[in-house]
């Protein structure tokens, strides 16, 4: 139990009980403690005062006594004396003790005190050791985020700060007496920028990732393109092994079923991989920091800006290779087909309508490349080859769910175009095969040769009893033209192949293209030759007009059985096949005038004497030219037409013939007519009729001289009355003009006397005028 400090009275009362204790060790041990006491209170002068003020008390009472008790007082002071001696060797005593005590108690309150020092220091080792575990700890979680980060383990990262801040940060930076408490504040303070740091490490990530996305967009269309080959390959098989399956197209439910067994991933195969782990990671880093939209916004923007990378600045097919077409439309599917891989793992970030903004964007782009590019093309094969990798491109993306309609649509423009170069080059070979004929007709020398022409040719004959070298009816122009009308369709249909689904409009333009080809540069082209003065010529055009109105007509059925089910029923009609049925026509008429303009020719050098004396026995030079001409014709030059033109190009050159003769004394130069004359005209008419009369068909021919052989009659007739009765006429001389009879006799009656034989003038006007 501790001592109460003793206090001024204190002193006094401990110093009245020490004197009171029984024996000195109490004493002592008494004074020793006041002694400590007052040391350690720092009063020992009051306590040596005290001690004086009980001496001098004492030493009063003892005057006191020794003044009333003198010897017990001498007694007391001898005891007095030897107390005070004892006093003052205790004072010294004491005042040792006491010096050794406060030297003691310096020494003890010096260790004390070093001891609450060291227990200070001890404790705030303690502390500091906790608060650096904890600061430790803190700075480790830190560190061991930066070490994730620079390990590409973002979502871990981001993790080890949520760990950090509600383990170890939140609950110190609650206690403000925490001595971590200013770490933890700035270490708080720091992870939004960690959290930066982390999406900034990540986005960089994801920006290299879509870099190599992009550098191998080219390559992934390329495997798509072809994987499609390979589909349209097995497609093929199907249809030859089942015509049924020719129906139905590629990517048709049909084609998808047949196509089930062949698994193939164009993001995951042997030759190419693309790892979606950076996207899912920044996405999920992006979902965990809040900032989806921000997220969703700049990879939309990066996107846009990447497709633009993708699409080169211009294409060009001037070297008719189509390798920049081909690079742009995989780059364009290689990126697409991307975007909808993106679309289905994560529809959280890119929407349909995000999607396919692109793909229209990218498809318009497109467009207007290829379309400034083909204004440069004159071929049409290259524009075929462009088409075919279109096509291959619209098949291609249309497996991965995309809209093609703007390409599709695009298609019937490219056809414009093809159908357009197509007709640019097949007019000039037309107008070239045209040109360059020979106008003769077509020799073959072997029966191969002979087999050739009847295959590209609409054109059949008997050709059991042929013998070789033969000759053709129709020239060389016609097999040729044959020959360009058949590649002209197969072109045409070509672009039908694959992916094409407006055939209707083949059909349409091909009979618009094929018709005009046919009118203006075949038919027209040939009618302009109709021109020529050769004779033969102007017969091997109307032959080869026939054979074309026959191709025409064929072509015709032919359209009907190759155009496809979606095109309009009912029949084809070539506006070439009147055209070509009209202008034989036009030759027809234009044999009629050569013929008739030889005749013409042939009777303008007949010299015939009107008033000769002297008696003709035989034909006139003219008269058999004439025949002889009108033979060789039909037996060469015109052999080669049908029967029916034949007969009537002769039934018209003989009536022209007869007519131009008749014509002769007709003439207003020749005023009079003698006998002579009128026998050697007969004599001509007897030789012409006679050639007629030995001709095929010869009677039917030889009404066409009927009104010369009869005005012939009348004039060497012995009564020229019979003439005008009427009765009589129509009998003997029923196709003589009324007009020309009585012109004819009046010049025959005007160059002798009246006789027996001739009636007056005066009664030839008469009757005539009566006749008129």
């Amino acid at each position: 139990m501790s001592r109460r400090p003793f206090t001024l009275d204190g002193y006094r009362n401990a110093v009245e009980q020490m004197v009171l204790l029984s024996s000195d060790a109490d004493f002592l041990d008494q004074l020793i403690h006041v002694l400590k006491d007052a040391f350690v209170s720092n009063r020992t002068t009051s306590l040596v005062r005290i001690l004086a003020r009980y001496a001098e008390d004492r030493e009063a009472d003892i005057e006191r006594v020794g003044l009333t008790k003198h010897e017990e007082f001498l007694s007391s002071v001898d005891q007095l004396q030897q107390v005070r001696e004892g006093t003052v060797s205790l004072t010294t005593e004491i005042l040792q003790l006491n010096q050794s005590i406060q030297a003691s108690t310096e020494r003890l309150a010096d260790q004390k005190r070093g001891l609450v020092n060291t227990r200070a220091v001890r404790r705030n080792i303690a502390d500091a050791s906790i608060s650096l575990k904890e600061s430790l700890e803190i700075l480790h979680a830190v560190n061991h985020t930066h070490e994730l980060i620079r390990k590409q383990k973002y979502y871990a990262a981001l993790k080890s700060l949520d760990d950090l801040q509600n383990e170890h940060l939140v609950p110190i930076i609650q206690n403000k007496y925490a001595t971590q408490n200013r770490l933890a504040d700035t270490i708080h303070k720091s992870i939004p920028s960690l959290q930066k740091v982390i999406s900034e490490a990540v986005m960089n990530d994801l920006n290299t990732w879509l870099f190599r996305i992009r550098e191998t967009s080219q390559f992934l269309g390329e495997v798509a393109f072809y994987h499609t080959e390979l589909r349209r390959a097995r497609q093929r098989e199907r249809v030859d092994r089942d015509g049924y399956l020719n129906r139905f197209r590629l990517n048709s439910a049909v084609e998808l079923v047949f196509d089930e067994s062949e698994e193939f991933d164009a993001l995951d195969n042997e030759e190419l991989q693309v790892d979606f782990t950076p996207l899912f990671e920044c996405l999920h880093i992006y979902d965990a920091l809040g900032e989806m939209d921000r997220f969703r916004a700049e990879y939309a923007t990066t996107r846009r800006q990447q497709k633009d990378l993708v699409l080169p600045s211009s294409i060009s097919f001037a070297t008719d290779d189509e390798t920049s077409l081909s690079s742009l439309l995989e780059s364009i599917a290689g990126f697409a087909i991307v975007e909808k891989a993106t679309m289905q793992r994560t529809p959280q970030l890119r929407s349909a309508v995000d999607v396919d903004e692109l793909w229209d964007s990218m498809c318009h782009t497109a467009i207007a490349l290829i379309s400034k590019a083909f204004n440069d093309v004159t071929n049409a094969e290259t524009l075929l080859r462009v088409k075919g990798v279109i096509s291959l491109f619209i098949q291609t993306m249309e497996g991965w769910g995309y809209s093609i309609s703007i390409i599709d649509n695009f298609l019937l423009v490219l056809f414009d175009k093809y159908a357009e170069l197509l007709k640019r080059s097949f007019s000039e070979d037309f107008q070239n095969i045209v040109s360059t004929d020979d106008y003769m007709p077509m020799a073959v020398n072997t029966r191969e040769e002979y087999e050739k022409v009847l295959n590209v040719s609409w054109f059949s004959q008997d050709n059991r009893e042929l013998s070789f070298p033969c000759v053709l009816p129709f020239s060389q122009m016609y097999p040729l033209c044959c020959i360009d009308i058949r590649n002209f369709l197969n072109q045409f249909y070509f672009f039908s192949d694959d992916h094409f689904r407006h055939t209707a409009v083949i059909d349409e333009t091909l009979q618009n293209s094929l018709d005009e080809l046919l009118t203006d540069k075949v038919c027209k082209s040939l009618v302009e030759r109709l021109n020529s003065q050769y004779l033969g010529q102007i017969v091997q055009i109307l032959i080869n007009l026939e054979h074309f109105e026959t191709a025409c007509r064929e072509l015709e059925q032919l359209l009907i059985r190759a155009r496809s089910s979606s095109s309009a029923g009912g029949p084809v009609s070539l506006t070439a096949t009147g055209q070509f049925r009209y202008h034989k026509k036009t030759a027809e008429k234009r044999i009629f005038e050569l013929v008739n303009s030889k005749i013409d020719d042939l009777v303008d050098t007949a010299e015939y004497d009107w008033m000769t004396t002297s008696v003709t026995t035989g034909p006139s030079s003219y008269v058999q030219t004439l025949t002889r001409y009108l033979s060789n014709i039909m037996n060469s030059t015109l052999l080669g037409l049908p029967r029916e033109i034949k007969e009537l190009i002769y039934f018209d050159a003989l009536s022209h013939a007869a007519n131009k003769i008749l014509a002769l004394p007709l003439s207003s130069d020749v005023k009079c007519i003698n006998g002579n004359a009128v026998a050697a005209l007969a004599e001509d008419v007897r030789y012409l009729t006679e050639f007629v009369d030995s001709l095929e068909n010869g009677a039917m021919l030889r009404e066409n001289l009927d009104e010369l052989q009869q005005t012939v009659n009348l004039l060497q007739s012995e009564n020229h009355e019979e003439f005008f009765d009427i009765t009589i006429r129509n009998k003997k001389f029923g196709r003589v003009d009324a007009i020309n009879g009585p012109m004819l006799l009046e010049k025959l009656t005007s160059q002798a006397p009246s006789t027996n034989r001739a009636a007056p003038l005066s009664n030839f006007s008469s009757r005539f005028g009566m006749m008129k």
